[in-house]
């Protein structure tokens, strides 16, 4: 028996990045910074970052890209997903993402351009955003596995 499933909850590092792959099925990506405190060997609080970067297909990526923005609190769950390429100078290059098939806000109001809170929105955002059952047991033709890697960024931010 084997299981990738990753969960987190984060602040968006940027707003989400929405296209199409050639057949027509959206992806966004975006990235998300998960915060965790510790008591250093010296006793006092540290604060430590990890960034991940998300991936997100069909209609869930059209509403991701529509409703998310920097700051916005998130939780996502899906699979870890890691590929290798080469990238312009022959070099061996590595990401791994996190595959989303669960993506919720958690933000209660939706944040305008300026990232200033606007009016109480619909239930969209703050509610699970969950892929419907075709999209769940399609296979988008642009599938991760097949994405190009090589117009990402190497950092997340």
């Amino acid at each position: 028996m084997s299981l990738n499933k990753a969960m987190i909850i984060g602040n968006l590092g940027r707003d989400p990045e929405m296209r199409y792959t050639p057949s027509g099925q959206a992806v966004t990506q975006f990235t998300v910074a998960v915060n965790r405190n510790y008591k250093g060997q010296n006793g006092e609080w540290q604060e430590e970052t990890e960034w991940f970067r998300v991936v997100v297909w069909g209609q869930q990526a059209e509403r991701a890209a529509e409703y998310l923005r920097k700051g916005n609190k998130v939780y996502i769950e899906g699979r870890l997903q890691t590929r290798q390429w080469e990238d312009k100078d022959g070099q061996k290059r590595y990401t791994t993402a996190l595959v989303a098939n669960q993506v919720t806000n958690l933000e209660r109001r939706s944040r305008d351009e300026d990232g200033d809170p606007g009016p109480a929105t619909g239930s969209a955002p703050g509610g699970t955003v969950r892929p419907t059952r075709s999209e769940r047991s399609e296979e988008p033709s642009g599938t991760p596995d097949k994405l190009d890697e090589s117009n990402f960024d190497d950092l997340p931010f």
